[in-house]
């Protein structure tokens, strides 16, 4: 029989309004299957039409007065596909929000001057955008945060500057494309003073410092972008001005919200990014959410300057003055930028049961459920009426760094999985979502570790593992351990090891190991997988096999393209891998792919081919699979970096 939502009135198939006003009934949020089964909604007396119908991205359902929206949320590239066109009363348009990349912080160096902020990417929402009568697919590219500016001596080539975010995208065939441009690189500190200027971008990036002008801070873009879009608003604003001298340092990178503060003395004293912009399309107007602010410069940092958060489009933040005599620390990364399309579904009163993330409903089989997604942190509150007692969640940690200078692959973040009670309501939870590591992970050649996930402190999912790197610090090039391990460096001397996966229960499997000196191939070990151990003999060094969701999580309307766009990635036997581990890098062969053979699978990111080395194509973990980065090798005399590893998930489901 049909699915048979909650109503008052007259039947779900008869419940648009008759002429008299008496034939409508009402449903509450809960019977979206309804709306999943049968394509309709309900609307006010006299009224008649039905919704549009999409897929990509992840889901987030929620109210606005009397207004429910579905928003797709994409933190990675895929395809907003429309089957179905709007109809009646409900309009045939949508809401978009893109969000660019941020761009990098700037490096200090040898004691002389702390870095700048990088910028963050351009903000643009465009309301009421006209969808094709005729279905369709939009091509949505998320634009990855820049690279922070490297430590160590500077050179013309810039390696103190950070580079500029990549844009985000959305492309109608007809054709038109809406951009949001990337933030701003911050410039560097350093002679020539030629690139201590801030880079322009969606908001520009804070100027450096330098012996002798000019020092000023990149404009900011994104404004006069996108001529002919109508009803659209776009932000973006210029990076602040750095000094020269002994004692100077670099300006914040600008934000959408406002410029960059420009450096004034001392040097120590805090410079603050400009602020984000806040927007409300991806988890309605309780939940806002702010985008795009500028990396700050702040004196006093720690050793290593903090990577923005990943889907935010933040600027990335400057690096600190570092102690005389010795090598600088890197600026931080930008964090990636966002994409969201949102469009109304019906008119309804929602009664949920629960708050946080992106809310969506999706019947498996086995009964209706509400799902949350939080790709980044927050808090999971319950009614005080509901009186469930168990909930099912997954929880996944941020991938590990893949290894540079002939490095290993990242490990995948750790993966668990289950149901856990969650005690007397109301009650709220705080959700972590790791972060994937940057390259490098503290210094030298080797990647770090993800930050773990978490659904309240007992239910944690633990960093991936950093592959070995040229400059470990024991010498070894042995994996880091993790949620699953590291691969190990190649032609290290000794016995390197894979980064092992210690945790109980297991939440992953160990890297693989690289070979040693004399023994040829010249190989490096694959990042370990949820699924399976990385691998590094046997002709191959691809990383571990990731793990498919459970099917309570696999509603086809997030289903991942073969570049994401959605929840997980492809993998072996469908869509919704996720945490597979980073391919290692082989001299004279073909190097490993992420997740397992026939891949890139699970997000897990591929090495550098060592026969095509520029520019460098290792490629990172993908964001909210918690994948592991790529190893990078070296050519031409310079190493080339190893790769970021992508971040994690939580993911929580009950019956609706």
């Amino acid at each position: 029989m049909g699915y048979l939502g909650r109503r008052i009135g007259k039947s779900q198939d008869t419940g648009n309004a008759t002429a008299d006003g008496t034939g409508a009934g009402i449903l509450d949020l809960f019977t979206n299957g309804y709306f999943q089964r049968q394509g309709n909604v309900f609307n006010a007396p006299g009224l008649s039409g039905t919704a549009l119908v999409a897929t990509g991205g992840v889901i987030s359902d929620y109210t606005d007065g009397p207004i429910v929206y579905r928003a797709h949320i994409f933190t990675s590239t895929g395809t907003f596909n429309v089957t179905t066109a709007a109809t009646g009363i409900i309009p045939n348009n949508v809401d978009i929000l893109l969000v660019g990349g941020g761009g990098g912080g700037g490096a200090g160096f040898h004691g002389y001057a702390p870095g700048a902020g990088g910028g963050g990417g351009g903000w643009v929402q465009a309301t009421s955008y006209p969808i094709s009568t005729t279905p369709g697919s939009y091509s949505i590219s998320v634009g990855g945060g820049g690279v922070g500016g490297r430590s160590g001596t500077p050179n013309v080539g810039g390696t103190e500057r950070g580079t500029n975010g990549t844009d985000s995208t959305f492309t109608n065939p007809s054709p038109q494309v809406i951009t949001a441009a990337g933030g701003g690189g911050a410039g560097g500190i350093s002679p020539p003073s030629a690139i201590a200027t801030g880079n322009p971008g969606g908001s520009g990036g804070g100027g450096g410092a330098a012996p002798s002008p000019p020092v000023s801070g990149g404009t900011g873009t994104q404004p006069g972008l996108n001529p002919g879009v109508s009803n659209i608003t776009q932000y973006g604003f210029d990076g602040g001005t750095g000094d020269t001298g002994p004692t100077a340092a670099g300006g914040a990178g600008g934000g959408a919200g406002g410029s960059g503060t420009s450096y004034s003395p001392p040097a120590a004293t805090e410079r603050s990014g400009g602020s984000g912009r806040s927007s409300t399309y991806a988890y309605g107007p309780t939940n806002p959410t702010t985008y795009a602010a500028g990396g700050p410069a702040n004196g006093p940092q720690p050793t290593t300057a903090t990577n923005a958060a990943q889907g935010t489009g933040d600027g990335g933040m400057a690096s600190r003055q570092n102690i005389p005599g010795t090598n600088a620390y890197s600026g931080g990364a930008g964090g990636s930028g966002i994409v969201v399309v949102r469009y109304q579904i019906g008119q309804l009163t929602a009664q949920q049961k629960a708050t946080g993330g992106a809310i969506s409903y999706y019947d498996d089989g086995s009964g209706m459920k509400t799902i949350h997604t939080f790709t980044s942190s927050g808090t999971f509150a319950t009614a005080p009426n509901w009186s469930a007692a168990t909930v099912e969640y997954v929880i996944i940690g941020g991938g590990g760094g893949g290894g540079g200078d002939a490095g290993g692959g990242g490990g995948a973040g750790g993966y668990l999985t289950g149901t856990t009670p969650i005690g007397a309501h109301p009650v709220s939870t705080s959700i972590q979502v790791g972060a994937g590591a940057a390259f490098p992970g503290i210094s030298g050649d080797f990647g770090g570790n993800g930050t773990p996930s978490y659904f309240g402190t007992p239910l944690t999912g633990y960093g991936g593992g950093g592959g070995g790197g040229g400059a470990m610090p024991d010498g070894s090039g042995s994996g880091s351990a993790g949620g699953s391990g590291g691969g190990s460096r190649a032609n290290r001397p000794g016995s390197p090891t894979g980064g092992p996966s210690p945790y109980t229960p297991t939440q992953g499997f160990a890297g693989g190991v690289g070979n040693t000196p004399g023994v040829s191939p010249f190989y490096s070990g694959g990042g370990g997988g949820a699924g399976g151990a990385g691998e590094g003999s046997g002709g191959t060094s691809n990383g571990g096999l990731g793990v498919q969701l459970p099917t309570t999580f696999r509603n086809p309307a997030s289903a991942p393209g073969p570049l994401g766009g959605g929840l997980g990635m492809p993998g072996p036997s469908g869509s919704y891998w996720v945490a597979g581990g980073g391919g290692g890098v082989r001299i004279g062969s073909t190097s490993g792919v992420g997740g397992g053979p026939g891949g890139p699978y699970a997000g897990g990111g591929n090495a550098t081919h060592p026969d095509t080395q520029s520019p460098d194509n290792a490629t990172s973990g993908i964001q909210n699979t918690g994948g592991g980065g790529g190893g990078g090798t070296q050519g031409g005399g310079a190493p080339y970096r190893g790769t970021n590893g992508g971040s994690g998930i939580v993911l929580i489901a009950y019956p609706s």
